[in-house]
């Protein structure tokens, strides 16, 4: 518990000085504390610092950790769905997640859209489901940390918007593997001019989720509204699978 207070301290300062030196105020950066591989009592640890949102990564394990939850911490908590979706899990994924930050292809979307009407249906949720387009923004050979391609995303992004229990929010990104601080910079402003095109035809889908525990200042500078930090919060000790 200590150990967990100590970090998000720490993450929360960075936000905090990140946001100050971008001339952004602090409240309009959402921290999704990512807890794939640990515990329903880390999640309850975080959840009693103040933690709102987390994210998870793994079908099987984020169904069965938030069952743990104690209903009072559940009900306090969004849950982001930040991992691969398989087409295949898309109706019990939109059971539990209030959002789905990673849909990349059509496909997936329409079944996300099925598995939350058949959720609404039966009284497990109660609203549409969230959703951001994850995006590749790696060129040529450092293309690789999944997503649609920029190209595809106008496209994309028309097909979420016309799901009847989607609600287009945004997109998401992972900066390519091995770049150096102005490389990140660079991708994270190339996904920038994607969402303001995006906002051109879908005036609402205002989020974008950049950064982890490694680069969530460059994406703060660049105008991130959600970052996702694991290893800074939890570290990254032996998984609990």
């Amino acid at each position: 518990m200590v150990g967990l207070e100590q970090n998000l301290s720490q993450v929360r300062d960075r936000i905090r000085t990140a946001c100050s030196g971008a001339g952004r105020d602090v409240d309009d950066v959402t921290l999704v504390a990512v807890t794939k591989f640990f515990p329903a009592s880390d999640v309850e640890h975080l959840a009693g610092l103040g933690v709102r949102v987390v994210g998870e990564s793994r079908d099987q394990e984020a169904g069965a950790k938030l069952a743990e939850l104690a209903p009072e911490v559940r009900s306090a908590l969004t849950v982001h769905f930040v991992g691969q979706v398989q087409t295949n899990k898309a109706n019990h994924v939109a059971r539990y997640a209030d959002v789905v930050q990673s849909v990349d292809r059509a496909k997936l979307a329409r079944a996300l859209d099925r598995g939350a009407a058949q959720a609404l249906e039966a009284g497990e949720r109660h609203t549409p489901l969230a959703v951001t387009i994850q995006v590749e923004l790696g060129e040529g050979a450092d293309r690789g940390r999944g997503g649609a391609l920029p190209e595809e995303v106008p496209a994309l992004a028309e097909v979420v918007a016309d799901a009847e229990h989607l609600d287009l929010r945004g997109l998401m990104a992972v900066a390519p593997l091995g770049l150096d601080e102005a490389g990140t910079a660079a991708a994270f402003d190339r996904l920038m001019a994607l969402s303001a095109t995006m906002r051109s035809d879908h005036p609402d889908a205002m989020w974008v989720s950049a950064g982890m525990s490694g680069d969530l200042e460059l994406a703060i500078r660049a105008g991130a509204t959600h970052l996702r930090v694991g290893t800074a919060i939890l570290g990254s000790r032996a998984s609990h699978r």
